[in-house]
């Protein structure tokens, strides 16, 4: 039996996409504390994990339908090494201005986002060099990390 192609590769990896859930009082505490002290996030080992290394970006995606916290990227950052036992170190920077889901959803180049396709999906997800290039445009601020 051959191999199944696999979604990610170091070519089509532009960008780590890790996840939290809304609702949770954790998500909550860092997003009011600009992710201040945030060093690891919790990541399900798969053969993804085995490409994480250090300097990758990385983006931090917030999940649910809180009103005060709606679903969409809330921080940015870098692999601080790779994962291990589940665990990906990262250091994150909160977007001044968070990108909403709704912003996203009916964009050209992101509505094929795997965290839109598959919102229950991996975690670690992934953006593509393309869509982290229309990201970026959409907030400059994801080239400066």
């Amino acid at each position: 039996m051959a191999d199944r192609a696999r979604a990610l590769t170091p070519e089509t990896l532009g960008a780590w996409l890790v996840k939290a859930t809304g609702a949770a009082p954790s998500t909550i505490a860092h997003v009011r504390a600009g992710f201040t002290g945030v060093e690891t996030w919790c990541v399900r080992p798969t053969y993804r994990t085995a490409l994480v290394a250090a300097g990758q970006p990385v983006l931090l995606w917030v999940s649910g339908t809180e009103a005060d916290l709606p679903a969409g990227i809330y921080a940015h950052g870098r692999t601080a090494g790779p994962a291990a036992d589940g665990v990906m170190p990262v250091a994150l920077e909160p977007l001044t201005d968070p990108l909403p889901r709704s912003e996203l959803v009916g964009h050209p180049d992101l509505s094929t986002m795997e965290v839109l396709r598959m919102p229950a999906g991996s975690n670690p997800s992934y953006v593509t060099p393309g869509q982290l290039e229309a990201l970026a445009a959409m907030r400059p601020e994801l080239l400066t990390v």
